[in-house]
């Protein structure tokens, strides 16, 4: 006989990690596919990322506006985007207030990859971390930083809720006295 006194069993396999590599890897496969073919239609990428993180190489008047993390838009204006998989980064050519830069994005600073042409987002936590994030909430919105960085840093627009994909509906919940 079942009760609800019954103890989750512990896992002995990783699969938040394997769960939160996979949603990792549809965000590089789109910006792979983006950077090889071009956007199609009207699809479009907010990618964030933090700023603070080992690896970021972005100019400085940049990480001394965003000192902790930064969204960009991948739209009209970006060039060279390319995901290195040997390297663990997305580099790509922006332009911020009519300045071209490169930035070099670690793929384990990536915290957030939303297409709001398909209302599709990932949200992800620190791979080195990933126990850390089980208490986020179920429903993250992805409303992207105050100041995207590309085409004039101008202010994103509303375009709905996105769908988004979060990892708490396949966590365990500690129990709560």
């Amino acid at each position: 006989m079942m009760t609800d006194d019954t103890k989750p069993v512990e896992s002995l396999l990783p699969y938040d990690r394997w769960t939160e590599d996979a949603m990792r890897e549809v965000a590089l496969r789109a910006l792979d596919h983006v950077g090889t073919h071009g956007l199609p239609g009207d699809h479009h990428f907010y990618l964030t990322f933090r700023t603070d993180h080992p690896g970021v190489q972005i100019p400085g008047h940049l990480k001394a506006r965003y000192p902790e993390e930064m969204t960009i838009v991948i739209q009209h204006q970006f060039w060279d985007l390319k995901v290195d998989r040997a390297a663990q980064t997305v580099s790509i050519g922006l332009s911020f207030g009519g300045v071209p830069a490169k930035l070099v994005i670690p793929i384990s600073s990536m915290t957030a990859f939303w297409d709001p042409y398909v209302r599709v987002g990932l949200r992800f936590g620190p791979p080195e971390a990933a126990e850390d994030i089980l208490d986020v909430p179920d429903t993250l919105p992805l409303s992207p930083a105050p100041a995207p960085a590309e085409e004039g840093e101008k202010e994103a627009e509303a375009e709905g809720p996105a769908q988004v994909v979060s990892l708490d509906a396949f966590r365990r919940r500690p129990a709560r006295d």
